[in-house]
């Protein structure tokens, strides 16, 4: 009956109310007039990295204000085809006004993540790194296959992924793989990822088709391209060059183009090998020891290296943030907010929008 609907409405618009409230939407024009006045200065361009914050900032606001407006038009467009439905008493119109309210509420829900990504980095794009744990070959495959789900997520929010780093296995999979993730939140949203993930499941590479466990581990950062918290100086590194390895073509091993970029101080050390120019993998090699720099100087000011990076863990047994478990039964479980989903093939195409939700409110809730 339509008339069983009239309360899914009032629930959207009571958390739309919340919203309007948590996002100041009064106060968010303010800003962005204010920081729009700051363009507009004749000497707004001296400063380039500073230049580039404030645009980045009014690009934020701009963001979170334009989000709110385009979420309540979705309800209102739906509120005024359930009335009119109601006053034809059109039950026809039942499955697409479900499939309407349905949209609306994913939007909402998402607007309401939104206003959890508090922190100073949130807004950013992405480094993440993924490395193969305890199950050799079978763990290096695992890797593989959550490189495939993290590019799927990637692609379904709009993000752009660019390939990093990336080192083969032996016999197949992936050992290590490093990838950029540009977008809005994109940090926001994937440092709920960060940890041990263990998988579960009979192995292809097992003639006796025994169950194995194997676990590999991600990393995320945020991506800065404009920080004068970080300056890296010429006589702070090392650079080495090499051939590139693995499948690829003719180019492959036919000159050194592979980057890899020692800090000397630190230890810290990156590599690039995926452009086929030695001054472009230079380049996102450059970008990726920046990244990792201004991580390690944010885990130096946390009492308990918490916060953004968590606390170190091994890659086996006992530390994992979720497991996929593939047989004798298919569940994903997230151990931290006991989230589960038994539509394991729609979690590894990337749907994993539930498990990153349900983290995010919770470290909200505890943080409050």
């Amino acid at each position: 009956m339509l008339i069983d609907y009239k309360q899914n409405l009032q629930e959207i618009n009571r958390r739309l109310a919340d919203l309007r409230d948590a996002l100041d939407l009064s106060g968010l024009s303010d800003k962005i007039s204010a920081l729009e006045e700051k363009t507009m200065a004749e000497d707004f361009w001296n400063d380039q990295a500073a230049a580039q914050k404030v645009l980045q900032e009014v690009t934020a606001l701009k963001n979170k204000r334009d989000g709110y407006t385009k979420v309540e038009s979705l309800y209102d467009d739906v509120q005024t085809y359930w009335e009119l439905a109601m006053e034809e008493e059109d039950e026809s119109l039942e499955d697409e006004i479900v499939q309407q309210l349905k949209d609306c509420e994913k939007a909402v829900d998402r607007l309401e993540l939104q206003t959890l990504l508090s922190g100073k980095y949130d807004s950013h794009s992405a480094i993440l790194s993924l490395h193969a744990g305890s199950g050799g070959v079978e763990a290096q495959d695992w890797t593989n296959m959550l490189y495939r789900m993290y590019t799927r997520y990637c692609e379904k929010q709009g993000f752009k992924v660019e390939l990093m780093d990336m080192l083969p296995g032996e016999e197949a999979g992936t050992k290590s793989v490093t990838f950029g993730v540009e977008g809005l939140n994109a940090f926001g949203y994937l440092k709920a990822e960060k940890g041990v993930h263990r998988l579960v499941r009979i192995s292809p590479f097992d003639a006796n088709s025994r169950r194995h466990t194997s676990f590999a581990s991600l990393d995320v950062i945020p991506q800065v391209e404009y920080d004068d918290e970080i300056e890296i100086r010429d006589d702070e590194i090392r650079v080495d060059t090499y051939r590139a390895s693995g499948a690829g073509g003719q180019h492959v091993n036919k000159t050194d183009s592979a980057v890899r970029i020692t800090h000397i101080e630190t230890g810290i050390v990156v590599s690039c090998q995926d452009e086929r120019s030695q001054h472009a993998n230079k380049d996102k090699a450059m970008k990726l020891l920046k990244a990792k720099l201004l991580d390690k100087k944010r885990q130096e000011q946390e009492d308990e290296m918490a916060g953004i990076r968590g606390e170190h863990q091994e890659i086996g047994w006992g530390s994992q943030i979720r497991s996929y478990v593939f047989a004798p039964y298919k569940m994903v479980k997230d151990h931290r907010t006991n989230v589960e989903v038994g539509n394991v093939d729609a979690v590894m195409d990337g749907d994993i929008d539930e498990f990153i939700f349900a983290y995010l409110k919770e470290t909200a809730k505890n943080q409050m």
